[in-house]
C-alpha cells in the first residue's frame, strides 16, 4: 500500500481574502480543475512545515520562513487519487501574505473573502473542504482520520 505525504496552507492575504488555486484541468494530475490549498508532497526527511514553506516558495514566489505557518490540522486515510493508496497531511495557515509579490507558477490565483467562501464549495478539493472547514469551526487544532 502507498503512502503520499504532503502539506497545504490556508493562504490569507494582508486584505484578509483567502489566496487559492484554481488547479489546471489537465488529466493526470490530482484534483484537476478544483479550487484547490496551495502546498505538495514532502520530499525526503523534511518537515511538514519546511514541506509547506517550500512549496508556497515553489508555487507562489514569495519565501516565508516556516515559523511563519500555524498549525491548523492533519488529514490521514485513504488516498482519492491513488486506488488502494493512503495519504497524509498537515494543514497550516499563513497569514498578511502581499498577495501583489506573488507569481503564480501552477494553476491560477483565486482570492476569495471569508463571506464568498460558502459559494465556491462544490469547487474545492476534498483537501481543501477539509482544511476550511477546520478552520472555520475555530475548534483549534484539528486532526480527522477517514
Amino acid at each position: 500500500m502507498s503512502l503520499r505525504e504532503g502539506a497545504a496552507a490556508i493562504v490569507i492575504d494582508t486584505d484578509g481574502r483567502f489566496l487559492m488555486q484554481l488547479r489546471d484541468n489537465k488529466p493526470g494530475i490530482v484534483d484537476p480543475g478544483k479550487i484547490s490549498l496551495f502546498g505538495g508532497r514532502r520530499e525526503g526527511n523534511e518537515s511538514f512545515k519546511d514541506c509547506v514553506a517550500r512549496e508556497i516558495h515553489e508555487e507562489l514566489g514569495c519565501y516565508l520562513p516556516p515559523e511563519r505557518f500555524e498549525y491548523l490540522a492533519r488529514w490521514s486515510g485513504s488516498d482519492h487519487a491513488i486506488t488502494g493508496g493512503n495519504f497524509r497531511a498537515e494543514i497550516f495557515i499563513v497569514r498578511s501574505v502581499p498577495a501583489e509579490q506573488l507569481t503564480v507558477t501552477e494553476g491560477e490565483l483565486k482570492r476569495f473573502t471569508l463571506g464568498e467562501l460558502g459559494q465556491i464549495r462544490q469547487s474545492l478539493a476534498p483537501l481543501a473542504q477539509f482544511a476550511l472547514d477546520a478552520f472555520l469551526s475555530g475548534a483549534g487544532p484539528t486532526e480527522i482520520s477517514v
